[in-house]
């Protein structure tokens, strides 16, 4: 089959992908193998092409907003049929015994496996996934809207849990990619008031399309104290932006797996007053059946680019210079 692979990590304008061709892959006792559709990308896989997350393996294949249909069964699987339809995220498995996963918090995992990451992702025409940690994807989603759901919407709303911001609150987006945009809806459909600060027409654009509150820069100000905030940039530079645009006891919750340094801060401006900053650290199997149903029932849907799976390089590097709104998708 077809499958890209990180080769040697580097800006990805040098093409730091390389596409070959691997074996089917054969599933294993509890995994089932997806024959892709399409998969979404995130940027997180940008970080790995360019070696801001170090592969852990070398040649893995990227991918982890997957979306295909199963198409072979190892031994002792039993939760899909050939021929259903799944969702492959980034969670891929966890231990299930360390003192986290012990405690339901197995994004917290102490030994996880991560799609696209530690395991061969979506960037290819198959891939494997154990059935435990695969979704069931809700009917009437077309497969091309349902892929960024998989990772940019599971933890865009963690994220919003993440920021606490109280019932008819006023939530700051800063950065408007794939994750926000869908972020965004839960937040408006929910009643809350969102003031979005992003840089790039395309991101400004699709931000006012959805009837957001306000639209400003990413250093702007918003017109109003926020009660909670998400930083989806990987924008270490606007952590001190967007602690000083919280009111009183609002939360900044990070939502990137990376990001560059956050500056000094000055405890008085960003965090007294009971002003909190959180990370997120992946989700749980739990936050993603959450959010696929809540997603379904309110009608959230993904603004989508598509691209030839041939073109994996060239989706990065428009993601890279912000050439277009909402989440790109990659089709077999």
């Amino acid at each position: 089959m077809d499958a890209w692979v990180v080769d040697q990590p580097g800006p990805i304008d040098n093409h730091p992908l390389l596409r070959l061709q691997r074996d089917d892959p054969v599933p294993g006792p509890g995994q089932v193998r997806v024959k892709i559709s399409c998969c979404g990308v995130c940027r997180t896989d940008l970080h790995l092409a360019e070696g801001d997350l170090p592969p852990k393996r070398p040649r893995v294949t990227p991918g982890h907003e997957v979306v295909g249909v199963v198409d072979a069964v190892g031994a002792d699987a039993r939760r899909f049929m050939i021929g259903d339809r799944v969702g492959v995220a980034w969670l891929g498995k966890t231990d299930g015994s360390c003192r986290f996963c012990r405690q339901g918090r197995e994004n917290l995992c102490l030994h996880p496996t991560f799609t696209g990451w530690d395991v061969d992702g979506g960037y290819a025409a198959a891939c494997l996934v154990d059935e435990s940690f695969a979704y069931r994807l809700p009917d009437g989603l077309a497969d091309e809207t349902a892929a960024p759901l998989l990772c940019a919407g599971i933890i865009g709303y963690r994220a919003l849990q993440r920021a606490a911001v109280p019932d008819g609150g006023r939530l700051g987006i800063y950065g408007f990619g794939g994750s926000a945009h869908l972020t965004a809806q839960i937040a408006l459909a929910q009643g809350l008031r969102v003031h979005v600060l992003t840089r790039g027409e395309p991101n400004q654009a699709l931000a006012r399309e959805l009837g957001v509150d306000s639209v400003g820069g990413p250093s702007d100000p918003p017109p109003e104290p926020l009660d909670g905030a998400i930083l989806f940039a990987p924008a270490g530079e606007l952590v001190p932006v967007a602690l000083r645009a919280l009111d009183r006891g609002g939360t900044l919750a990070m939502a990137g797996i990376w990001s560059s340094d956050i500056p000094t801060l000055n405890y008085d401006e960003t965090l007294f007053q009971e002003r909190q900053l959180v990370s997120v650290t992946a989700n749980t199997r739990d936050d993603g059946e959450t959010f696929l149903a809540l997603a379904a029932r309110l009608g959230v849907r993904a603004t989508t680019v598509p691209y030839p799976m041939a073109d994996a390089n060239r989706a990065l590097i428009d993601l890279k210079h912000g050439r277009f709104g909402g989440a790109a998708v990659l089709h077999v």
